[in-house]
């Protein structure tokens, strides 16, 4: 997997550290030997090599593996944030809907462009997500802004009033993710998706957020958990 993720401004051409900021050529470093070997095979003493620093340097900043990761999360995360922000003024003032779909493709933008961010920011086993308030913060400043959309798709008649918000921004939420893990998890092959991963993406994306539309709806027998036809 090429690296989509360090610019040339945090790791200078040659990917080593240049007296600039340390913190983004450590986090630059880690990417690329990730991409290279797989997270399982990262250690800090690597990650220093990798940026041209002492062994000692990273832990100026950063105390563990984990702390390092947890920082590679947190860039992640303002990258989703930015990738929001971006989509929803595409958006512009079409309606609540229409911007969470814009949402949806925001977050399947920033997946394809930084798979490898993706990776690590979404698995709580590598980083610590709760010590970090930029994760906590943006992460629910996300969620509050699906639900508050959610709730004013139901307000005005776009979805049905006995859609639980809540429910709804997690099956959102949820259905993203999965489309991205199964690309970046290498399943598209073998379900022989032939269009570029990004367009298959923005499709199914497009199939569900049309069926949710209150006037797009069948009414159809409700089925309970147990099984029981309601």
């Amino acid at each position: 997997m090429t690296n989509r993720n360090a610019s040339p401004r945090e790791a200078g051409a040659s990917g080593r550290y240049h007296h600039g900021n340390l913190v983004e050529a450590l986090i630059a470093a880690t990417i690329a030997l990730i991409e290279e070997k797989g997270v399982e095979n990262v250690s800090v003493r690597d990650v220093a090599r990798k940026a041209g620093v002492s062994s000692g340097a990273p832990f100026r900043h950063f105390a563990s593996k984990t702390a390092l990761l947890t920082a590679v999360a947190e860039q992640a995360i303002s990258r989703l944030t930015a990738a929001v922000a971006d989509a929803l003024a595409e958006a512009g003032e079409r309606s609540p809907l229409e911007q969470l779909r814009a949402i949806g493709r925001g977050y399947l933008r920033w997946a394809t462009e930084n798979p490898t961010h993706f990776q690590i920011v979404s698995s709580r086993t590598l980083i610590d997500f709760q010590s970090s308030a930029r994760l906590v913060d943006e992460n629910e400043a996300i969620r509050l802004l699906m639900v508050d959309l959610i709730e004013r798709a139901r307000s005005c008649g776009e979805l049905s009033a006995d859609i639980d918000a809540d429910d709804l921004m997690v099956t959102l939420r949820g259905f993203a993710y999965g489309l991205a893990r199964l690309w970046i998890d290498g399943h598209y092959a073998e379900w022989q998706v032939r269009r570029p991963p990004e367009e298959q993406m923005v499709r199914s994306l497009d199939l569900f957020m049309d069926r949710l539309r209150k006037d797009a709806r069948h009414t159809r027998p409700r089925v309970d958990l147990d099984g029981d036809r309601g």
